[in-house]
C-alpha cells in the first residue's frame, strides 16, 4: 500500500495499519469516529454510543473502546453523560518560561487554585537539590493549574525560605511565581534541568485535577538556578496527558 500523498507528517505510518493488513474492529471504528470528530467544533456533542453502534454496525462495547482511546488522546472529552469534541492540546514550551506565558500565547486564560502553602525543615534529598542545609526551612507551594477555568495540572514548588522570606504574605497564589521572583524580588532565572516521564496520578492527585486515575499524566521535574548559578527552586508538575503537548527549540548541531 502506498502512503497517501496528503497524509499528515505527524500521522502514524500507513495510518496505523499493520503489515498483515488485519485491523482490529475497534480501531477501524475509532478511525471513522475520528473523521467525524474532525468536523465538529470544540464542545459540540458526539452522537450517542447507541447511534454510533448502529451507524457503524458494531457492538456498543466496540464503540466504547474507540471512544476511550479518543478521550485518552485528547480528541474527545466527557461532558455529563455524553461526549463532546475537545479543543486542541495546549503546547507548553520546554524552556525557562512560566506556565502563564505558555498558556497566554495560545489565547487561553491561565489561572491557579491554591491547595497549600507550608514551610517545613528540608530533608537531605531536597536540601541537595536546592543547595540548602539539611533542616533549613523551605516553602512548599501546591497549586492546581487552570486554563480557561479547566483544571489541567498540579504543580508543587519547593524553594528556600531564605530566598523568598515573605512568600506567605506578599505573593498572590493565583499569579505567576516567576513574575513574582523577577518583578518583586529582582531574581533572574539562569539555567534549569528538566526530566519528563509518563505516570498515573495518585488518587489524591486525580481528585484535585478532576480526572480518572487511569488517565496518563506527563510529569515534569525541574531544578532551576538563578542568573548567578545558585539553586533556586525544585518543581514537580503533573500535566494532563490528554490536554498537553510539549515543544522544544533545538539547535543546529548534531544533525542526522
Amino acid at each position: 500500500m502506498d502512503y497517501p500523498n496528503d497524509q499528515h507528517p505527524a500521522a502514524p505510518v500507513r495510518a496505523g495499519i499493520p503489515e498483515h493488513g488485519r485491523i482490529p474492529k475497534y480501531y477501524a471504528v475509532k478511525a471513522r469516529i475520528g473523521e467525524l470528530v474532525g468536523g465538529l467544533a470544540e464542545g459540540q456533542p458526539l452522537p450517542t454510543e447507541r447511534d454510533l453502534a448502529e451507524r457503524y454496525e458494531v457492538a456498543r462495547e466496540t464503540v466504547r473502546q474507540a471512544l476511550r482511546e479518543l478521550v485518552l488522546e485528547g480528541r474527545l472529552r466527557r461532558a455529563g453523560r455524553g461526549t463532546v469534541a475537545a479543543g486542541p492540546k495546549l503546547e507548553q514550551p520546554l524552556a525557562l518560561a512560566s506556565y502563564t506565558e505558555g498558556v497566554r500565547r495560545q489565547g487561553r486564560r491561565p489561572g491557579r487554585t491554591l491547595i497549600s502553602l507550608d514551610r517545613f525543615p528540608s530533608p537531605q534529598a531536597l536540601a541537595d537539590e536546592l543547595g540548602a542545609e539539611r533542616g533549613e526551612p523551605v516553602w512548599h507551594l501546591e497549586r492546581v493549574l487552570l486554563a480557561d477555568d479547566e483544571r489541567v495540572g498540579l504543580e508543587s514548588t519547593y524553594v528556600r525560605v531564605a530566598r523568598v522570606p515573605h512568600l506567605d504574605t506578599a505573593f498572590d497564589p493565583d499569579s505567576s511565581f516567576y513574575a513574582y521572583l523577577s518583578e518583586e524580588l529582582g531574581i533572574s532565572f539562569g539555567a534549569a534541568r528538566e526530566r519528563i516521564e509518563t505516570v498515573l496520578a495518585t488518587p489524591r492527585e486525580a481528585l484535585l485535577i478532576g480526572t480518572p486515575p487511569a488517565l496518563p499524566m506527563l510529569l515534569i521535574h525541574r531544578v532551576s538556578q538563578d542568573a548567578e548559578g545558585r539553586r533556586l527552586e525544585r518543581v514537580r508538575t503533573l500535566f494532563r496527558g490528554d490536554r498537553f503537548s510539549f515543544t522544544a527549540q533545538l539547535g543546529e548541531q548534531g544533525q542526522a
